[in-house]
């Protein structure tokens, strides 16, 4: 899934504690949008799809919604997904996931990682 002259995504410096960026990833030679959220040093990141109808679960580039609750919600139906593995927790693909996309924190940057 990555490549060894592939560039960092994001610095984790870029992205907020608790918070969500989308970045571009190159993954089995497509360019796809990714969602990147940062909890601490940890970080996750899915494929920007809602497993729901497949549209960008951003409500404006790179925007994302999340609920008191700190979920993602997806900008177009309202599904509501745990940041922890990306479960949808509320909404209308409840018991569905979003499509994770391993990744690694080193030098302060956030890499591919190999699956």
């Amino acid at each position: 899934m990555s490549s060894l002259n592939a560039p960092p995504l994001v610095s984790l410096e870029a992205i907020p504690d608790g918070g969500l960026v989308a970045v571009d990833a190159v993954l089995d030679g497509e360019t796809e949008s990714l969602v990147v959220h940062r909890a601490g040093a940890a970080v996750r990141a899915w494929l920007n799809v809602c497993p729901h109808a497949g549209r960008r679960l951003d409500w404006a580039p790179g925007k994302f919604l999340l609920s008191r609750e700190g979920q993602l919600v997806c900008a177009a139906h309202g599904a509501s997904f745990e940041l922890e593995g990306g479960q949808c927790v509320a909404g209308p693909c409840r018991g569905d996931a979003l499509r994770a996309v391993p990744v690694a924190v080193r030098d302060g940057q956030v890499w591919l990682a190999e699956a």
